[in-house]
């Protein structure tokens, strides 16, 4: 029985939220000969977001039904609590899903999609209709709980399929794509909602997505896949601002890729000589020694404008191409050789004229520097 090998989220009503622990020890699975998920282990507190997130085929979403129970791994172990749960059918697992399609029965009405789970658990009706009620109105879906899903509309879907989640009151609650389907205007409600009601409950969480937005906003971590493997695992602004990895720092956010070569070290500093003509300081926790050749990345924001002329060492020459508005923002379109940047800065004013530029590296960035051969 579920009550006897999984645990579950106490009701709000209950007291204080507490979450559960979910372990991924050294996950592996193969797909034939092509490996999917290569020898992973996570940790997720209880009451903690985790986010995965990567391109399409990187791992993420076999990776969460191994955790669901629909994928059986090669290797490694899903434990809750400290307690395997390999040997455990999806439907007793304890886990609430939420899919990027809904997965609602369309011949049921919203509450009787909610009450399934708690019915195919062999729970008294007197629970179920206490549940179901209380589940659609965590989600503000009372008063549409006769309504079949035709009759809704994709966020109204969505909000259905998150009660019917929660109305088991899973240990761990895992959300494939949520928001995949919806305008953006309605992705960022739903987010905010699900946030709200996961720490209401104090629900361990893991959320699959390839959108960095979305998984920065939502989660307390990120772990950021590649090809089967997690390349960094952190806050979101610590992914942002530290980048492990060259692919880390392009897929989270938007990366400016300037090559040089180690000129020499001043302090915990390096001076880089940039392939476009630039002495500039960077800092890295990594070593490097004089001579070497080297990877610079640069968020948009750490990147400035500075007229043609000049003299600053640490910028080089360039060409604005266009310069476009973003709301309060500035993002300018600029080439440097062959070289590709994006800047982004206040709007202040009418946009600069396209035409000859230098471009300087602001005095309190912290661009992450890497070892030429890392950028593959």
């Amino acid at each position: 029985m579920l009550e006897q090998t999984a645990p579950a989220v106490p009701a709000a009503a209950a007291g204080a939220p507490a979450g559960h622990r979910l372990d991924m020890d050294g996950i592996r699975i193969r797909y034939g000969q092509a490996v999917a998920v290569d020898g992973v282990t996570l940790s997720v507190p209880p009451g903690e977001i985790l986010a995965l997130l990567g391109p399409s085929g990187c791992g993420k979403t076999t990776l969460l039904r191994a955790v669901a129970g629909f994928i059986r791994p090669e290797a490694g172990r899903v434990l809750v609590d400290g307690r395997a749960i390999d040997h455990l059918s999806p439907g007793g697992r304890g886990v609430g899903i939420v899919f990027q399609s809904y997965a609602l029965f369309p011949h049921m009405t919203a509450a009787q999609n909610v009450a399934y789970g708690l019915e195919a658990r062999g729970r008294p009706q007197q629970e179920i209709r206490a549940k179901v009620e209380a589940a659609l109105a965590a989600v503000r879906m009372e008063g549409f709980a006769g309504r079949r899903p035709r009759a809704l509309s994709g966020g109204q879907q969505q909000r259905v399929a998150l009660a019917r989640a929660l109305a088991i009151e899973p240990a761990i609650l895992l959300l494939d794509e949520p928001f995949a389907a919806l305008d953006r205007a309605l992705r960022l409600d739903l987010q905010l909602e699900i946030k709200r009601i996961q720490r209401r409950f104090g629900v361990t969480a893991v959320l699959v997505t390839h959108d960095q937005d979305e998984a920065m906003s939502m989660a307390d971590r990120m772990a950021v896949m590649r090809g089967g493997r997690v390349e960094q695992v952190a806050a979101p602004a610590e992914v942002y601002d530290n980048p492990a990895t060259p692919f880390v720092a392009g897929f989270v956010g938007t990366s400016n890729r300037l090559h040089g070569r180690v000129e020499a070290r001043e302090g915990a500093a390096y001076r880089i000589r940039l392939d476009l003509g630039a002495s500039l300081l960077a800092e890295s926790p990594r070593g490097f020694a004089v001579g070497e050749r080297v990877l610079l990345t640069a968020r948009p924001e750490q990147l400035a404008l500075r007229d043609a002329g000049d003299p600053d060492p640490a910028a080089f020459p360039a060409r604005l191409r266009q310069s476009l508005p973003l709301g309060p923002a500035l993002m300018h379109d600029v080439e440097a050789g062959a070289t590709e940047l994006k800047l982004h800065q206040p709007r202040q004013g009418a946009p600069p004229a396209p035409g000859p530029v230098r471009v300087a590296l602001l005095p309190d960035a912290r661009p992450a520097l890497f070892a030429a051969g890392d950028a593959a």
